[in-house]
């Protein structure tokens, strides 16, 4: 990573260059100790602290006209919160890599002061360099009449599956703690379907606090930053997650040159093709991605992506599980014309699509379908008695029209059908249907009535399919696909 420092060029030479790792660095098989690799690196790893003022708010009806009632007593008042996390030292003059969140103030707050501890626990109050919220990643700056020992990125790209790695970090604010383990997974996929969904994964032990701390190869070469870890304990299992260097390193050197960071975006809500999605569309699981929806005036719209739309390649990269069109996309520059492969209704094609810009992580949060959400009023009313649909689908359903599309939110011209029960053991159950919920296409034949439903189900049943694509409105949300497995028809 190229740093422009206040140091003559040459003058430092990193804790982790080739010529200090010479003779500590195990070449083949299980190194019989890491102590040696600790102690070149951990001089350079840091822990970092916050302390935060944020504003709780007493009025349990604040934001109401009831809100004068508690007076004083009602009024907000500050606490004080801290947070502890981990980083890194990456130039000899100081600058800190650490994770955005391990720096971030709770809701409402605001971070008062940071401050860095080195090993030796000498502490230096920290400002604030830069920050990106989309993958993770923060850089601080603190200052000494002396350089610091420093680490270099290195190349992720090569790292491999069962590959020794040490974590070093400030689990649960212990101090300096190393941990050593293998590498579990490259580029694993969380199923968050961000930009940044592309981790390493590690049983090194990874736990609270060592967020921002570096995961180093037996070279001494950081090759991800501990980012996270999947725990239903809150402590550590044997997964944990680091940001990749070669994502990390472009990062945080336009962080540091101060240089805004920009990220490519088509405007459309994605899905993965699981099995069910690939067998009611008809095509191989885990090629490409499904679009849910598509964003109103968008990139995608404009360029004629439509909902159902598998999309296979961008740019010339085949679009997988490791490679997901958020992190294919977010990577082009925005302005950039490229070609599109999608399957649309089972047949190849490309299209042309001019990348946006994208937007902040708020603005995508609201794009988000949630499956689950209860808030939703439905109309009660008699459901067509038990036939195809209910065996074959677990559900109930009866004609949408005008006052009931009102009821529910929708246009009244909207043309579908409305789920009035959902069988609990059924696989529409499962994927999150409920009462009141419209379906308005079925494996994209459009829906204007129980009988419509009735014959597509058939078709799929006849042609040997163990699942129908359901376009499914919800109130105060996009419409979006979900792929619901078919019970098998009675035998009589």
């Amino acid at each position: 990573m190229s740093l422009i420092t206040g140091y003559p060029a040459g003058a430092q030479v990193a804790q982790n260059d080739a010529a200090h790792m010479e003779h500590v660095t195990p070449r083949a098989g299980a190194p019989s100790s890491f102590a040696d690799l600790t102690e070149q690196l951990q001089p350079a790893v840091v822990n970092i602290a916050t302390k935060q003022r944020i504003t709780v708010n007493n009025n349990p009806f604040a934001g109401t006209p009831f809100a004068e009632m508690f007076g004083n007593r009602g009024r907000p008042t500050t606490r004080e919160a801290q947070s502890l996390g981990s980083g890194f030292i990456v130039s000899a003059d100081g600058y800190v890599v650490t994770n955005n969140h391990v720096i971030a103030a709770e809701g409402g707050g605001e971070v008062e002061e940071i401050t860095v501890s080195t090993t030796d626990g000498t502490e230096y109050p920290a400002e604030l360099v830069g920050r990106d919220a989309d993958s993770d990643l923060a850089v601080l700056k603190i200052k000494s009449d002396k350089p610091f020992k420093f680490v270099k990125f290195g190349d992720s790209a090569h790292a491999r599956v069962g590959d020794w790695v040490i974590a070093i970090g400030n689990p649960f604010g212990l101090g300096g703690t190393v941990t050593a383990g293998i590498i579990s997974a490259v580029y694993r996929n969380t199923g968050q379907l961000g930009a940044y969904d592309r981790y390493i994964q590690t049983d090194a032990s990874i736990n609270r606090g060592n967020s921002g701390g570096p995961l180093f190869d037996m070279e001494g070469n950081v090759i991800g930053i501990n980012n996270a870890i999947y725990s239903p304990s809150g402590g550590s299992v044997g997964i944990g997650f680091a940001i990749p260097a070669e994502i990390a390193s472009p990062i945080v050197d336009k962080l540091i040159a101060g240089e805004e960071i920009k990220r490519g975006y088509l405007g459309v809500l994605i899905g993965p093709v699981s099995e069910d999605m690939a067998e009611a569309l008809g095509i191989p699981e885990n090629h490409g991605e499904f679009v849910q929806s598509v964003t109103s005036d968008g990139p995608a719209e404009k360029a004629g992506l439509q909902p159902g739309d598998v999309v296979m390649k961008v740019d010339g990269k085949d679009v997988t599980p490791d490679q997901s069109l958020s992190y294919l996309v977010a990577n082009i520059e925005p302005g950039k014309r490229v070609p599109v492969e999608i399957n649309r209704n089972g047949k190849r094609q490309s299209i042309t699509i001019t990348v946006g810009e994208r937007p902040s992580q708020e603005e995508l949060a609201k794009q988000t379908f949630d499956p689950d959400s209860q808030n939703l009023d439905s109309q009660q009313g008699q459901s067509a008695g038990p036939g195809v649909i209910e065996n074959a689908l677990g559900l109930q359903a009866i004609p949408l029209n005008a006052q009931i599309a009102r009821q529910l939110g929708a246009s009244p011209d909207t043309k579908g059908v409305v789920v009035t029960a959902v069988d609990p053991s059924s696989d529409a159950a499962q994927k999150g249907l409920q009462r009141g919920d419209i379906l308005l296409t079925a494996n994209y034949q459009r829906i204007a009535s129980v009988e419509d439903l009735e014959k597509v189900v058939k078709a799929a049943q006849a042609e040997g399919r163990e699942a129908v694509l359901l376009r499914v409105q919800r109130r105060g949300q996009q419409a979006a696909f979900v792929p619901v497995r078919l019970n098998a028809p009675d035998k009589k």
